[in-house]
């Protein structure tokens, strides 16, 4: 069993569960060590792209076009289906046949591209065409059942190109048709063995498990065993994550309100309020404008009762994040074609950002040290904090945050690409309070609903950036902050461990059935 095969089951696992793909990664493994294989293309009749036809027009016929969003999982929806116009000629060439197999070629979703479903008109499916963005395969069925070949095209083992080819191209989104017609089938060569093959397997994806001479029926009650347990455990896992952030949020709330510190603030009565080190900043900010050495920014915008999310305690002030930052970086803009793979100069992009982390090793990017030297004003520091700008709406996987430490800069310099923010903070603030203050919804949510951007994609602006409200509280008082929330987020690390670590047994427990299965010896049958 590969790598690369564990990986195809739990991709298809997101959308079907577990079992059937295990089931089907058995069946297909044992009929490879029992029949000959052959490659996909030297069973078919033919292959090719379908058309999107016209608008309407005189003397065009009207057909439904199918497209990816029509394929679905064990079917094809005609409900949504647009019509399409065509000529006469190219409606004879481009007229689904029955036993058609339509494969996704091109999608903005990595888990659709190779997707297939049979075209079946004994499911009262109408003359229909497919769109361009779709491959139709015609089985030589002298040679392979329809059904057959759609039930393998839908195993992991029909997915292990894809798998082995996004390791070596970056945001896979079409179909490498050459790749995917090599891959090799095993073919019993009578139809009808074919056939009887599908049906156990529909047989036993229903429950009623039926012994046969093709595959071992023992394997396959214990991969449900194993896979339905798996499911209970992800399902089970999912909760307590969920249960886990709402449990980090609140530790958060209670934090930056104040909450967490109450007793802190009662031993401490004395401690300088936070009006004076804001308006020690807004001194410094004035003196390094006068002096030429800081650009003035537009004035941020007064804050209003309205805008105030909860109250905070006395001795704390209500500001905007651009009250307390020095200096903001926009990014640069670097060429494709000056982008080196190796180097002292180090690109930081927005998939180098997670939560909390910077993934450097991330599709590594570098510059010259003469293009270096031109963008010196895009170049990163110790105490910078990064901001991802642009992302997707429904996911809200941006505005994550990152704060750059001596370790970053290990044997390299870093340069900060394009829709990467970069805070320059006042010294006084105390950068892991800010970053903690960075992921509370409330005072997150108004970016996000000021995003713009086309279809999905989302970008927020500086201006948003900087009139981010921050409660802030002593500097003092920042620092014991930090430390409650960092002991009491050790714990919720250590239950995230326990979760893992129940998921990693029972996948362990699933690649053990799979192991068996895919042994070369035989097996009693």
């Amino acid at each position: 069993m590969t790598r690369e095969l564990l990986e195809a089951i739990n991709i298809q696992a997101k959308r079907e569960g577990y079992f059937l793909p295990v089931l089907r990664a058995i069946v297909f493994e044992q009929l490879g060590q029992n029949f000959p294989a052959k490659h996909l293309l030297d069973i078919l009749d033919d292959h090719r792209g379908g058309s999107w036809g016209s608008d309407q027009g005189d003397g065009l016929l009207p057909a439904p076009s199918l497209r990816s969003p029509d394929i679905r999982h064990g079917s094809i929806d005609f409900s949504q289906a647009e019509v399409r116009y065509y000529t006469p000629t190219e409606l004879k060439k481009h007229r689904l046949a029955d036993g058609d197999i339509l494969v996704i070629k091109s999608n903005g979703s990595l888990d659709l591209v190779g997707k297939s479903q049979l075209y079946s008109t004994a499911d009262d499916a109408p003359p229909a065409t497919a769109s361009n963005f779709v491959l139709i395969l015609r089985p030589d069925r002298t040679q392979v059942n329809p059904t057959y070949l759609d039930c393998f095209l839908k195993s992991p083992q029909a997915l292990v190109w894809r798998v082995d080819k996004q390791r070596t191209t970056t945001g896979l989104r079409n179909l490498d048709t050459n790749g995917y017609l090599a891959t090799r089938i095993p073919l019993p060569p009578a139809k009808e063995t074919q056939k009887e093959i599908v049906e156990i397997i529909d047989s036993i994806a229903d429950g009623m498990w039926r012994e046969n001479s093709h595959f071992d029926i023992r394997l396959a009650e214990r991969a449900k065993q194993i896979s339905d347990m798996f499911e209970k455990l992800e399902v089970e896992s999912s909760r307590q994550q969920s249960l886990l952030t709402k449990l980090k949020q609140a530790i958060l709330q209670e934090a930056i309100q104040g909450k967490l510190t109450a007793d802190w603030r009662a031993a401490h009565p004395d401690v300088e309020p936070a009006s004076q080190l804001l308006h020690r900043i807004q001194a410094e900010k004035a003196r390094l404008i006068a002096a030429k050495k800081l650009r003035p920014e537009k004035p941020l915008p007064k804050i209003t009762p309205a805008e105030i999310p909860f109250e905070i305690p006395k001795g704390w002030e209500w500001c905007r994040l651009g009250d307390i930052n020095m200096k903001f970086m926009g990014g640069e803009a670097y060429q494709s074609g000056s982008i080196l793979s190796s180097g002292a100069n180090q690109v930081v992009r927005i998939g180098n950002i997670k939560p909390d982390t910077l993934e450097l090793s991330k599709r590594p990017a570098f510059i010259s040290d003469s293009l270096a030297e031109e963008t010196s004003g895009s170049r990163l520091q110790p105490g910078d904090i990064l901001v991802t700008m642009t992302g997707t709406y429904q996911k809200k996987d941006y505005c994550f945050t990152v704060l750059l430490t001596e370790e970053h800069f290990a044997d390299r310099r870093l340069y900060q690409n394009q829709r990467v923010g970069c805070f320059r903070l006042h010294p006084e603030i105390h950068k892991p309070f800010l970053i903690r203050a960075l992921k509370l919804a409330p005072l997150l949510d108004p970016v996000f609903e000021s995003s713009t951007g086309a279809a999905n994609q989302a970008n927020i602006s500086k201006g948003a950036l900087l009139n981010i409200l921050i409660p802030l509280p002593p500097l003092a008082e920042q620092t014991a902050i930090v430390e409650r929330v960092e002991a009491l987020m050790t714990t919720c690390r250590a239950l995230e461990a326990e979760i893992e670590h129940a998921r990693t047994h029972a996948a362990q427990l699933l690649q053990a059935v799979l192991k068996e299965a895919f042994a070369p010896a035989s097996h009693g049958k």
